[in-house]
């Protein structure tokens, strides 16, 4: 081969390479405008996805199941974060946890026996009627022969005082029948004034038995489970990661703190 046909075949050479760095800038170039096209599209789907919101109930879900899930997500971060505030005892916690299913509980079990009466009668009425006769009849019987002796010398202050009754403390009368840690019986008391209305008003917004039965059996379980997730989470401690470099480290740093030689590695 002579030089002539040696430099041809170069610059032939020369321009095949060049031409396949174009060819593959072009591609590349398209597949760049392929998925900027892909991405653009997929982008403003997500958009418009964030913009709809999702109205179409779960097929599982009965409406009582529905109206639940609602209402947790107004009441849980509440009892979350009084929960997790009670940081001093764990029987602090346990508690306000018993106070408030408790309290769940006595709150929905009226309402339960109302519908299923039909809600005609007030149910503690005739247990009322019964009370109240009952303190006639011993106020009556029991009466000493002498009270019309008797001569009242204290004043009307006095008078007015000692016929005043005792007011309750509503925290007491809230954690009646439940023992626990004051404190977090009176934490818990806050917490469901906070949204006892609400339980009422999702309940009441069911008519159907299967709903209502589903309605109460489901908050129970699931203020149960929160609270144990809850509990999770504040007994969960995160170790941090170290090294024997940065134990070394630390190992020479304490006699020199001490007035010590340190260690030499």
């Amino acid at each position: 081969m002579n030089e002539n046909e040696e430099k041809k075949l170069r610059e032939n050479i020369r321009h095949l390479i060049q031409h396949v760095k174009e060819k593959k800038r072009i591609e590349e170039e398209s597949l760049r405008e392929v998925i900027r096209d892909i991405a653009h599209y997929e982008m403003k789907n997500l958009r418009k996805e964030a913009q709809t919101p999702d109205v179409d109930p779960a097929p599982n879900k009965s409406t009582g199941i529905n109206v639940l899930e609602e209402l947790l997500k107004k009441i849980i971060p509440v009892l979350e974060t009084d929960y997790k505030s009670l940081t001093t005892d764990n029987s602090q916690r346990e508690s306000f946890r018993s106070h408030i299913i408790n309290a769940v509980i006595n709150t929905l079990t009226p309402a339960k026996v109302n519908t299923a009466a039909g809600g005609d009668e007030d149910p503690g009425l005739e247990l009322q009627e019964l009370t109240i006769d009952e303190e006639i009849e011993i106020r009556v019987d029991d009466a000493p022969e002498d009270d019309d002796k008797f001569i009242d010398i204290r004043t009307d202050a006095e008078k007015s005082a000692d016929e005043e009754p005792a007011e309750e403390d509503p925290r007491s009368e809230f954690g009646a029948g439940v023992e626990g840690d004051e404190t977090g019986r009176n934490m818990a008391y806050q917490s469901f004034k906070k949204i006892e209305s609400s339980i009422i008003d999702s309940y009441e917004l069911l008519s159907n038995s299967e709903d209502q039965e589903l309605f109460y059996d489901y908050i129970i379980a699931n203020l149960k489970l929160y609270f144990d997730k809850f509990e999770e989470e504040l007994a969960t401690a995160v170790e941090e990661p170290t090294n024997q470099a940065y134990d070394m480290a630390v190992a020479q740093q304490e006699p020199a703190m001490t007035g010590e030689e340190p260690m030499e590695l």
